[in-house]
């Protein structure tokens, strides 16, 4: 008979009630839990309150890849990612990138552009919510050369999560007060935090509501399809804000787009 890994797990969640820890102490429990059940590359963890900047809680990278994993996404990449999207809809779960995904994420131009960049093979994260607006993804990743996460192995992330949670809730239960000082250093306001600078682009390239939400679908990785179903819109419609889109850009491309946006967040 093999062993109830599920109930063991469960009956072992309420167990974690020790001291708070540090982040890199919760972090290095977690990346050792993890790597008594199977193998990865990379650990790396945020917290996302709505469209603020994440908060980097704990990594494993080099200096190299910290910042492309972690200071380049912070700087705004961090708007179009899936697990992103998936953090701000507060459910609970354990996702697989490509589950999370647009339907055209993979042919998207961030996609080949920034992703491509990090060389992974497959992303899987724990999403742990920890209050209504703020949810903690712990992320696991395999560059290509060790390949993605079996169904057997995908299927034991499931049954650990209820101890992944005791731990995120027990030791990073005060994160709203690190969010708070994050933007008390900035000068800015929650009331102004609700306004990330993706809207700040778009109010700064003189697009209307409308013409801004179908374009950050786009940058997301959604197809015309895809963005006339989320907004209630035909596919033509969304086709014909598109190319007005470009024409009041001045520009004729996915790529042209991508690079006019994150050169224009911020401003």
């Amino acid at each position: 008979m093999g062993i109830d890994l599920e109930g063991l797990f469960q009956v072992l969640a309420p167990m974690v009630d020790g001291a708070v820890m540090d982040d890199e102490a919760v972090g290095s429990a977690y990346r050792q839990l993890m790597s008594t059940l199977m193998t990865f590359d990379y650990v790396v963890v945020f917290a996302y309150r709505g469209k603020e900047r994440p908060i980097d809680l704990y990594s494993t990278f080099n200096a190299r890849d910290h910042v492309l994993f972690v200071s380049l996404y912070q700087a705004g990449p961090y708007l179009l990612d899936p697990f992103y999207h998936a953090a701000c809809e507060g459910k609970p779960g354990v996702w697989r990138m490509r589950e999370r995904a647009p339907d055209r994420f993979f042919s998207s131009e961030y996609y080949r552009t920034y992703y491509v960049q990090t060389g992974l093979a497959e992303e899987v994260g724990f999403f742990v919510p920890i209050s209504d607006e703020i949810t903690v993804v712990l992320s696991l990743m395999r560059r290509e050369a060790t390949g993605s996460f079996s169904p057997a192995e995908f299927a034991l992330l499931k049954k650990v999560e209820p101890l992944v949670s005791a731990l995120v809730r027990h030791h990073w239960a005060d994160l709203g007060r690190r969010f708070d000082a994050a933007l008390a250093k900035t000068g800015r306001s929650r009331r102004k935090s609700t306004h990330p600078p993706a809207d700040g682009v778009w109010q700064h390239l003189n697009l209307t509501e409308r013409e801004a939400a179908i374009i950050e679908l786009v940058l997301q990785g959604h197809s015309s399809e895809s963005i006339g179903l989320k907004l209630g819109i035909s596919t033509g419609t969304v086709k014909v804000h598109r190319r007005n889109v470009y024409r009041k850009l001045g520009i004729s491309s996915q790529t042209q787009l991508l690079s006019l946006y994150l050169r224009n967040l911020g401003q």
